[in-house]
């Protein structure tokens, strides 16, 4: 057996042999070095997705021990500290590492004379994404996916130049926006996990206090590949075929609907978005699942989540974006010193402390929306996201909420501010039954925050979307609004009572 003279770094979200440098490596020749850095699991993130990391960092280990690789696991105070120490016990020849998912990452390894390996974690290079933008005026979505997926060749009919998208259209998602169905029992719940003595050793390693908060895992997530390909087979099995339908729903019933739960599995490596991608298409070609459904998921894999990858690489300064100016810090309901009355945000800060995750129409609709309707400061909203989704990574979060969740981009990536009163959170759930809040109402006791705030948002940013097309009719209806002084002294006393905590 060799010396194993060269050591590969490999970063706590590229856990699969498949990735970069890991790809062609030989235990002879390869010793594998895994950080635990105390800094980012200080870092105030919730406890489930700091366990997520560290949990699947040492199973990863224990597979390439397996494989006959010398694995250097250490904890240490910062990443490079830990590669320091390394350096001076083993006196590696060399060091390389697949080209890591953060800039920070990135200049670390500059810094530290480290080789980078070209990454294959996504689908679509970020250097191939900057060739497809470089010279375009706009930079849609639906353009990249149209181009990502007639290049990669999922669901398309013929070959080359001439090939076509199956069933003769590129988009399902009018098809996708169904409210929740009356019986939520038809989404299969998803398979857990017991915990073992992996877990047990570090959920005992992981500090106590606001650095780990939210709730102790159950088993939800998978932390070794075997568990990811089970949950992926689950999804395939059991709720595909109804994820296209209820993709956009929202049900105090139902937390996953028929969502697929993979993402921070992809997030980390466990799975590859090809072998999601083509299990996927395989199911649809034996006719096993409906287009709609098999189109969704897809274009949510090469589609959005390859665009937001592309856009972060792409903008080094989105993440100081605040075109609308909005200063306000996190209300009480947010940092969890307050409750709310409003149903819809009640279970979805429940559901954020339960289980580090709640599906992309709460995100969207529910927190981004009251957070720009209310004016927080895009950067606070982005750091509070970040510290508490399972799936959270610096590439995801400053596309997301910069530019679609927020629009502080002022429309560089979103053509318009995705805000909304209650009237669409009671078409696309049932928390408005139950709620002491009535979704019609713009004024009086009982008005919907979000039906007061929405009229406000469009009479404050007035003059910044009146050049905006899509914003027409929502400004047209505003200046129909007959009680809108009334309104704008509501939505004052409702900023007031989010402030205070007694919304």
């Amino acid at each position: 057996m060799g010396d194993r003279s060269s050591t590969i770094l490999v970063f706590g979200d590229q856990l699969n042999r498949r990735i970069g440098a890991l790809a062609d490596a030989n235990p002879d020749d390869n010793r594998v070095l895994l950080i635990e850095s105390d800094q980012l699991l200080t870092a105030g993130r919730h406890r489930q997705r700091n366990h997520l990391v560290v949990t699947a960092m040492r199973r990863f280990g224990d597979e390439l021990t397996d494989a006959g690789f010398e694995v250097d696991r250490r904890r240490a105070a910062t990443m490079r500290v830990g590669i320091e120490e390394h350096r001076a016990e083993f006196k590696p020849d060399g060091m390389i590492a697949t080209e890591p998912n953060s800039r920070g990452g990135r200049a670390l390894c500059r810094q530290l004379d480290i080789g980078l390996e070209p990454s294959n974690q996504f689908l679509c290079h970020h250097d191939d994404f900057a060739d497809w933008a470089d010279g375009r005026s706009t930079m849609k979505l639906e353009d990249f996916y149209r181009w990502n997926r007639a290049r990669l060749g999922y669901l398309m009919d013929g070959e080359g130049d001439g090939a076509e998208p199956v069933e003769g259209r590129w988009n399902f998602d009018h098809d996708n926006r169904e409210p929740p169905p009356d019986d939520p029992s038809m989404f299969a719940s998803p398979p857990t996990s017991r915990l073992d003595d992996v877990d047990d050793e570090v959920l005992a390693s992981l500090p106590d206090g606001p650095n780990n908060h939210g709730a102790e895992p159950v088993g939800i997530w998978p932390t070794s590949r075997r568990a990811a390909l089970a949950r992926l087979n689950h999804f395939l099995d059991r709720n595909l075929e109804n994820f296209g339908r209820y993709e956009d729903a929202m049900t105090s019933e139902s937390w996953h609907l028929a969502h697929s739960l993979l993402s921070p599995a992809l997030n980390i490596g466990l799975l590859m978005p090809d072998e999601v991608c083509d299990a996927v298409e395989e199911r649809y070609r034996a006719g096993q699942v409906p287009i709609n459904s098999a189109e969704g998921i897809i274009r949510q894999i090469i589609g959005w989540r390859e665009y937001v990858w592309g856009l972060y690489w792409l903008w080094p300064d989105h993440i100081d974006s605040n075109t609308l100016n909005h200063r306000r810090e996190l209300p009480p309901m947010f940092t969890g010193a307050a409750s709310t009355e409003m149903a819809c945000l009640a279970d979805t800060f429940a559901g954020l402390d339960e289980r580090a995750w709640v599906h992309h129409i709460p995100r969207l609709m529910l927190l981004s929306n009251m957070a720009n309707l209310y004016g927080i400061h895009p950067r606070r909203v982005m750091e509070w996201m970040s510290d508490r989704y399972i799936d959270a990574a610096e590439w995801v979060m400053v596309p997301n909420v910069m530019g679609m969740a927020l629009w502080a981009d002022g429309g560089r990536m979103a053509t318009k501010p995705y805000v909304s009163g209650g009237a669409y959170i009671n078409r696309m759930s049932d928390y408005c039954s139950s709620c002491r809040y009535n979704p019609r109402k713009r004024t009086g006791d009982d008005a919907c925050p979000f039906t007061t705030l929405y009229w406000d948002f469009m009479a404050r940013h007035r003059d910044r979307l009146a050049d905006n097309n899509r914003m027409a009719r929502p400004l047209a209806n505003l200046d129909r609004l007959s009680d809108l002084d009334d309104v704008r002294a509501q939505a004052e006393r409702t900023i007031r009572a989010i402030r205070d905590g007694r919304a």
